[in-house]
């Protein structure tokens, strides 16, 4: 993948530059692309649970929003689907002025990042390659079985309200008819988005791990958080079962307005809580046999190549 930089992405570049300066010792950058549907949150209100430790240890993790419940950094992919330089330049200042002489490592972290990957346009993959002359990047993305995640955001994209720039938000579609959608789709191609990742950054720079439901465990471990004394992280996230998924799809044919929809939403997240100890009784299946088959062949190859850098991550 070529990326050429523009005057726009050199100005960024310049910018940021400038920032960087006052600080002596060079900074690394992680940036912890998702995907979604393995263990994002709980991970992201682990690290802002731990920024005290994590200090001390050199590593900033970032909270503007100071919302414990949501400590993730979704400025980074908005701002970079829009090209937002400015507002990304004002992040960066914010989150530089908490740097100091022992700090050596700033990690971002966001789904949105895989999410939104093929939405940011050629401009923003160029402030992407500026940013990893001015930082050492380091990106982290955890894959699910493919099956198990195409279900997982197939529920996700029937709770989400209905946006424009995304045809298969919030819309009544049955799990064959989002398959067909090409947005939708080509989340599964994970191969695709390491390749992009490693044409960018350096395949170095890419460190690519299987989602065995132990995200928080292997990034504490990684970041020299573990302790014989830690406990689990509850999973802030629960599961939503088919016939709440059902009742997404007509809420979403009556073409609510975003705000509308979110008013709904606390009574169907309490349903689906009713609904959970006969989930066994619910027998609609999300995915029927044709979809399965199609997606296995679809992830195939790319499953297989995925292997051999589960070993080397």
């Amino acid at each position: 993948m070529t990326i050429n930089t523009s005057t726009q992405s050199k100005a960024f570049a310049n910018e940021l530059a400038e920032l960087l300066k006052p600080i002596k010792q060079p900074l690394k950058l992680i940036i912890h692309a998702g995907t979604p549907k393995t263990g994002t949150t709980s991970l992201q209100v682990y690290l802002n649970k731990k920024q005290r430790k994590l200090r001390k240890l050199g590593i900033l993790y970032p909270n503007r929003s100071h919302n414990a419940d949501a400590p993730k950094h979704q400025w980074f992919e908005k701002n970079l689907v829009r090209t937002h330089l400015q507002n990304l330049l004002d992040n960066f200042r914010n989150i530089l002025s908490y740097v100091d002489e022992n700090t050596h490592t700033i990690l971002l972290s966001s789904e949105g990042i895989y999410n939104h990957w093929w939405d940011f346009p050629d401009e923003s993959k160029a402030l992407l390659l500026e940013l990893s002359m001015l930082f050492e990047i380091n990106l982290w993305v955890w894959f699910r079985e493919p099956l198990g995640f195409a279900e997982s955001f197939y529920k996700q994209c029937m709770r989400n309200p209905a946006v424009e720039s995304i045809p298969c938000y919030g819309k009544d579609l049955s799990f064959t008819e989002i398959l067909d959608d090409p947005w939708f789709s080509q989340h599964l191609n994970y191969m695709s988005f390491v390749n992009k990742c490693d044409s960018l950054f350096g395949k170095s720079a890419v460190s690519v791990f299987e989602y065995q439901q132990d995200t928080v465990k292997t990034v504490s471990q990684l970041l020299g958080l573990a302790t014989p004394h830690d406990n689990p992280t509850p999973r802030k996230n629960t599961s939503m079962n088919s016939t709440t998924t059902e009742l997404y799809r007509v809420v979403n044919r009556l073409q609510l307005s975003a705000k509308e929809k979110e008013k709904l939403v606390p009574h169907l997240h309490d349903l689906n809580a009713a609904l959970t100890p006969y989930a066994d009784m619910d027998s609609n299946n999300i995915i029927d046999n044709e979809s399965r088959d199609k997606i296995n062949e679809m992830t195939a190859k790319g499953m297989l190549e995925l292997q051999k850098r589960y070993l080397m991550s």
